[in-house]
């Protein structure tokens, strides 16, 4: 019998979960891993044969910058942790992954990715970017993907499951800090601390809108010729409640931010495309 499906946000949610708690699922066919060496936080995912979320581990990381690996030690360090970690957790040893990269980037910087994922004892079975394994978890073939990271915002636009354009430009939640701790005369990191402060969002919102209008102007850019009903807005940095309206008023088009943004991402790394009759 083939392993049942979950529907995106519901399979979104779950694995953001798992990342949070440590939790393990009981698999049902083949384990997959992914690996998101992003330029915030270093995430790696476990799914099945169903694409259901199995594991999921994560770390505050900085060995990724505007793209490029930065730090290879330091990120070769982190992913064979978190996978010896979701091993662990598991009972299950992995040799291969899949692994993220943001779109547009050289096939240098592609093979040093890869190259990571070597030096922690895996070999790729795939490398995808960030926005197409965002469409993945959000279970679409049509549309535009756009995947605001810590450093970059990158923007994918698909149809019927190929990517026709895909871009990837240095501004992201790097930058909010940066607008933040001008604004507020305080440092980086205190002004990553109230970034992420609830208590402190009425502040920030209204100090980091122009790093969004950046942000969409980015995506109105690449959209320049392109007829796309929809667009999907992901990453960590999409998070802030204003986002999906600044995004929606440049772009002239409904966006759409699902559960979770910061995970959609990883889910998707390690997702394969399933027989028709699963269910």
């Amino acid at each position: 019998m083939a392993p049942a499906l979950m529907a995106p946000e519901a399979a979104i949610r779950r694995f953001a979960e798992l990342v949070r708690t440590g939790e393990v699922e009981e698999p049902r066919g083949e384990l997959r891993l992914g690996i998101d060496l992003g330029t915030a936080n270093i995430v790696v995912s476990v799914v099945d044969g169903g694409n259901r979320p199995i594991a999921g581990a994560w770390v505050h990381s900085t060995v990724v910058r505007d793209g490029v690996v930065v730090d290879w030690a330091g990120a070769t360090s982190a992913v064979r942790r978190l996978k010896e970690d979701v091993e662990r957790r598991l009972g299950h040893r992995f040799t291969r992954a899949s692994v993220s990269i943001p779109p547009g980037i050289s096939e240098g910087d592609t093979k040093v990715f890869r190259n990571v994922a070597t030096a922690a004892g895996l070999e790729t079975d795939e490398v995808v970017d960030e926005p197409v394994a965002a469409a993945r978890a959000l279970g679409i073939t049509d549309g535009c993907v756009i995947d605001v990271g810590h450093g970059t915002t990158g923007v994918s636009i698909l149809a019927d499951g190929r990517v026709l354009k895909s871009i990837d430009e240095a501004t992201g939640g790097h930058h909010m800090n940066l607008v933040l701790a001008g604004a507020y005369r305080i440092d980086y990191e205190a002004a990553e601390v109230m970034k992420k402060d609830p208590s402190r969002r009425d502040d920030v919102v209204g100090v980091i809108r122009p790093t969004l209008e950046k942000m969409a102007s980015i995506a109105q850019a690449a959209l320049v010729g392109f007829d796309v009903p929809m667009v999907y807005l992901v990453g960590g940095s999409s998070s802030f409640p204003n986002a999906p309206d600044v995004f929606a008023a440049r772009l002239g088009r409904p966006v759409v931010r699902p559960i979770e943004p910061l995970f959609v991402t990883p889910l998707g790394i390690p997702m394969k495309e399933l027989d028709d009759d699963r269910g």
